[in-house]
């Protein structure tokens, strides 16, 4: 990455933003082992010539290398392995069993046609051309795919759903760099009938037309052993799998779990696992529509496309592929004895008992018991460390764009507005921290040319004025619901790149406002705040995150010490000084003459060989350190979601499907965004889901099963609006404003 440390002076920044296209500013800055794929030459074909530069985008994807061929056989092995067989009663033909199941054999006839690739392959060049400046990727690690390949191992690379062209950036990646084009699960239904022959000799795997969902799909009786056999099917035959995971709801974990079971059962010896970040410039969700049915939705997509006046974009990161056999022999994804969130904290919250919070928490909802119902319990808890696993990797592997630092500036920093000088020289000190952090970014060029590559990306976002007296821009976003969602998606990311010092700053925040006793406004920060109590409260507030912010490998303890510790890194606290204790002087002129253990576990039964707590005090104590507003807010988006959605139980209607609480919760949030006024960012559909996880994990929502469905309600201890009050109390200490 090339980014100039110089800022332009204030005189020399002109009140009218020109835009420097996208394809310009990757143009002034050096590759540094990057490749825009959407850049194909004369120079990537074996021809020269004036046709050949016309056409060189149609004889690059020709001289593509795709090995597929038709399914033959497949169906007929699926339906002789013995947990089809189980299912399949009484015994009867295939031609038999297509007919009577509900097109859930037909789903197993996927298979690549490599003319149809190469031909979708360069629609999509074209296609990807018109939405997106560069599809950026590193050579160096298509290099270490390629090395994988030669392995002859399968390979199954790994993603969390961002929007529709996931399957399709990933897909074309493999294309133009000769590598195998995988079979991705589309986790949607096609009713028409020549898109779903397309799309099953494209590889695609998509929902049978009887299910919704993948939740209603897994409650067939059929579609899970045959989708387990199909996967140990594909990947016996060499072919390479796409699996997306939802990082809220967990769904695409039950994939990695037949993944996992294939090796297991000894079908492949073998499967390398690619954890794969997609970032984007512009959010996907605005890409969506191009998957949609029919052919006015196709048209309107295409026009949005031509009116477009910036295109940001994306860069793809292929991370270190492992083994998943040696990672779960090795013991390398462990599974630590989980104890429910309510076992974790609602003593803490309803009785103040402290001695609860420790422990890991319970996340079995990302592989439910529905789910693959002959999976054994390590089985089990083992696919869901694996899925904890990789949704870390993946959000961990994805480069930070210039959206997002400069959408996290004016959402957290600079919520009044701020002059473009301001905006440059804040975007080189949270570059510096996210480089600091060994976190890859995804673009280049000098300051002011990603400033205002950004500042055009998000132009429909922002306000712009000249201020006097020098005309220097003024940019602020815009007040209105649409933009602060799409602010909020684009610095998501800058949340997980700074989670620790995000609960760390939370933390200090919170025991500050319970040593003052004052909760907002003037508040008097000279006080100080003991190690114990940093670190109870960072715990706190680790067992309330969802999954995939904490390291899979860490234990929540040790993740609320380095946010403790992460504090005193960024000099927000200091050591408070003070004299040291009488034991301590004694101690070290030897009168005590007791042998300390190298044993944590063992105490002795002298107060002084307790190990000494210490103090801390704010840097600065006069006023609220800058940064600690700042890691304050990462964390309020979602922690205010969730207070919303605690005050909006009493206005649901209860027991309700989860679908139908999703909706309602959904449109409670959004009311109270309108009211509040500022702060619509926390009233997305996502933290929706996030905060009903986390009340159902809690213990306040309870699952019951009812004809056949699962429907929510409070439960008992909730009903009391002072055990409610409680909860809210406990929550709202960690919002910070």
């Amino acid at each position: 990455m090339s980014v100039g440390s110089g800022v332009h002076p204030r005189g020399e920044v002109t009140p009218q933003l020109k835009r420097p296209a996208g394809r310009k500013l990757l143009q002034n800055a050096p590759s540094l082992g990057f490749q825009n794929l959407l850049d194909v030459k004369e120079t990537h074909t074996r021809y020269r010539g004036w046709l050949v530069r016309r056409v060189c985008c149609v004889l690059f994807v020709c001289s593509r290398k795709v090995d597929a061929g038709p399914a033959g056989d497949r169906l007929l092995r699926i339906c002789s392995t013995d947990r089809v067989k189980r299912v399949l009663t009484p015994p009867s033909s295939v031609k038999e069993c297509v007919e009577d199941t509900p097109g859930i054999l037909t789903l197993t006839e996927a298979f690549q046609s490599p003319t149809l690739i190469r031909l979708v392959g360069w629609l999509l060049l074209r296609v990807f051309s018109l939405m997106f400046c560069s599809v950026q990727v590193n050579l160096t690690q298509m290099s270490a795919l390629h090395r994988a390949k030669d392995l002859n191992i399968p390979l199954v690379y790994v993603y969390v759903r961002q929007g529709a062209v996931d399957q399709a950036l990933i897909s074309l990646t493999l294309l133009c760099h000769n590598l195998k084009v995988p079979y991705s699960v589309y986790p949607s239904r096609v009713h028409n009938r020549w898109m779903r022959v397309i799309l099953q000799k494209l590889g695609i795997i998509f929902l049978p037309d009887h299910a919704a969902t993948e939740q209603e799909a897994e409650t067939h009786s059929l579609y899970s052993p045959v989708m387990t056999s199909l996967v140990g099917e594909l990947l016996k035959s060499g072919e390479s799998l796409s699996v997306g995971v939802c990082e809220e709801t967990g769904r695409g974990g039950q994939w990695l779990a037949r993944v996992r079971q294939a090796v297991a059962e000894g079908i492949v010896p073998d499967v390398s696992m690619v954890p794969v970040g997609i970032s984007y410039d512009c959010p996907p969700s605005c890409q969506s529509t191009c998957l949609q049915p029919g052919m006015l939705s196709v048209l309107r997509f295409m026009l949005s496309l031509l009116s477009a006046d910036e295109r940001g974009g994306v860069r793809i990161h292929f991370a270190q592929a492992f083994s998943l056999k040696e990672m779960c022999d090795s013991g390398k994804c462990h599974v630590d004895r989980r104890r429910p969130l309510q076992d974790l904290l609602l003593p803490a919250v309803l009785h103040n008992r402290r001695n609860t919070i420790f422990g890991q928490k319970d996340v079995s909802w990302l592989l439910p018991p529905t789910f693959l119902p002959e999976l054994s319990h390590s089985e089990r808890q083992l696919s869901i460390a694996l899925t904890l696993h990789l949704i870390h990797s993946v959000t961990s592997s994805m480069a930070v764009m210039s959206t997002s630092i400069v959408s996290c500036l004016l959402l957290h920093k600079h919520r009044g507005g701020v002059r473009v000088s301001v905006l440059c020289r804040d975007l080189c000190w949270l570059l510096e921290e996210v480089l600091f952090r060994h976190c890859d970014v995804g673009f280049g060029g000098s300051v002011l040319s990603v400033v205002f590559h950004a500042l055009s990306v998000l132009r429909p976002h922002l306000l712009m004025a000249a201020a006097p007296p020098s005309g220097e821009p003024l940019v602020t976003a815009r007040p209105d619901p649409h933009t602060l969602l799409t602010l909020g998606r684009h610095s998501q990311l800058l949340t997980h790149v700074f989670i620790t010092e995000a609960v760390g700053a939370c933390a200090v925040s919170a025991l500050l406002c319970e040593v003052a006793g004052c909760g907002g406004g003037e508040m008097e920060f000279d006080v100080a705040l003991g190690q114990e109590e940093l670190t109870e409260k960072s715990l706190q507030l680790t067992h309330l995150l969802p999954a995939g912010y904490i390291p899979p490998c860490q234990t929540a303890h040790s993740f609320a010490l380095d946010a403790v510790d992460s504090m005193i890194r960024c000099g927000i606290l200091i050591m408070e000084e003070r004299d040291a204790p009488v034991c301590d002087f004694w101690k070290r002129q030897g009168v005590f003459s007791w042998t300390a253990s190298d044993d944590p576990e063992l105490s002795s039964d002298s107060e002084c060989e307790e190990q000494d707590t210490r103090s801390y005090k704010l840097s600065q104590p006069s006023q609220c350190p800058e940064l600690l507003s700042f890691l304050c807010r990462l964390l309020s988006v979602q922690l205010r979601a969730l207070c919303w959605a605690i005050e909006s139980l009493d206005l649901l209607p209860f027991p309700l499907t989860e679908a139908a609480c999703v909706t309602q919760l959904h449109a409670h949030l959004r009311s109270r965004a309108q009211l509040d006024k500022v702060h619509y960012e926390s009233s997305s559909i996502k933290l929706v889901r996030m905060a009903l996880r986390t009340l159902t994990d809690f213990g306040v929502l309870m699952e019951d099963r009812l004809s056949e469905a699962v429907y929510l309600e409070i439960s008992p201890i909730f009903l009391q609006a002072e055990n409610k009050h409680k909860l809210f109390q406990f929550v709202s200490q960690f919002l910070y404003g």
